[in-house]
């Protein structure tokens, strides 16, 4: 009956893995995962059914390697010049169906458009790489660890890389500074330890796990080269000060308060006026330090006052002397603190001296 049965199939054209259930779509599974299907053929003989007769198939997944680097925030960093441990955020994402370690390499932009607007025109200094130690999000000196590469990174996971990095002191407002994270695949296995460079399986379906890179184009790299790369910057935002210092004669010996002129034994009113430009950002402890002409004597019962208000454009305008009583005098030298200015602000330090 054996023999009957398979000669039925064969005479019959029936093609036991043509009638195969429709293959199982394998996006997202593990690889090397191996997938079975099995076909069954049920038929009759003279009205009586006969047992069935099946055919199995079975496949290996291959591995699709594909990895996302996205800068975090959709927004520049602001930054002071001179200041340290400045944070811009990455996120690496291993979006393959197989675990990885992923290499990681920092470049900074060498001019032309940044990733927020503004033009590249300077480096940041001692940049680093830490992966989120913690996961909150946010970069914790002392908790978050310094890498060169992201270990055992499995399917679907993401980690939070900062690079942080030093802003030169001499750089002003506006300068802005473009920094790139590129990330790319190489081998898991070994915990601690940089595995192999991933590469892509040549030629037809192998008989193991073959590697297909199917990673998207980044903003250097190339679509299908087992990297992915995004760019982020750093924009300073700085306060402009520009000060100015005027004086006007209230009286003199002769003339009293009507008309003076500054003729020895005239009283003068100093005013000086720090500005901070509406694009910047706030300067704080804001100082004075102004060493007195030695032809002039510090009037002490007038005093300084800091914090005031100005009319006008400075230099040419109005001192409206409605500061606070403070600042120092001392081995023939003014001193005031005016706090911080905020951008678009103007405040004065001013005083009386004698003219010698």
């Amino acid at each position: 009956m054996t023999k009957t049965l398979k000669r039925i199939a064969m005479a019959t054209g029936v093609s036991v893995v043509a009638l195969g259930a429709t293959p199982a779509f394998a996006t997202g599974t593990t690889a090397g995962s191996t997938i079975n299907n099995t076909a069954s053929v049920n038929y009759q003989v003279g009205g009586v059914s006969q047992t069935a007769i099946n055919a199995s198939n079975s496949f290996v997944v291959d591995r699709k390697i594909d990895l996302v680097v996205a800068e975090v925030g959709n927004a520049t960093t602001s930054v002071a010049p001179g200041s340290t441990a400045q944070v811009t955020t990455f996120t690496v994402r291993n979006t393959s169906n197989a675990p990885l370690d992923l290499g990681l390499v920092l470049t900074q932009q060498t001019g032309g458009t940044a990733a927020h607007g503004g033009t590249d025109n300077f480096d940041v200094t001692a940049p680093s790489l830490f992966v989120d130690t913690n996961g909150n999000g946010s970069y914790d000196a002392g908790t978050d660890t310094a890498v060169t590469f992201l270990d055992e990174i499995a399917a679907d996971t993401q980690r939070t890389v900062f690079v942080v990095a030093d802003i030169p002191i001499a750089r002003v407002n506006g300068d802005v500074a473009g920094v790139r994270l590129t990330a790319q695949a190489f081998e898991a296995g070994t915990a601690a330890t940089q595995g192999a460079l991933v590469t892509q399986t040549a030629g037809a379906n192998t008989a193991g796990v073959d590697t297909v890179f199917a990673d998207a184009a980044g903003v250097t790299d190339t679509a299908s080269d087992g990297r992915h790369s995004d760019d982020d910057d750093y924009t300073v935002a700085s306060a402009v000060l520009t000060v100015a210092k005027q004086s006007r004669v209230i009286s003199d010996p002769i003339n009293g308060t009507t008309n003076p002129k500054f003729i020895p034994g005239a009283l003068v009113e100093y005013c000086i006026v720090v500005s901070n430009a509406a694009t910047g950002s706030p300067a704080t402890s804001v100082g004075i330090s102004d060493p007195l002409p030695a032809q002039t004597t510090y009037e002490t019962a007038y005093g300084i006052f800091v914090g005031g208000t100005y009319t006008g454009t400075p230099g040419t305008g109005t001192c409206n002397l409605d500061g606070t009583a403070g600042g120092a005098f001392a081995t023939g030298t003014v001193s005031g603190t005016l706090g911080t200015i905020a951008a678009g602000a103007t405040r004065t330090l001013y005083f009386q001296v004698r003219i010698n």
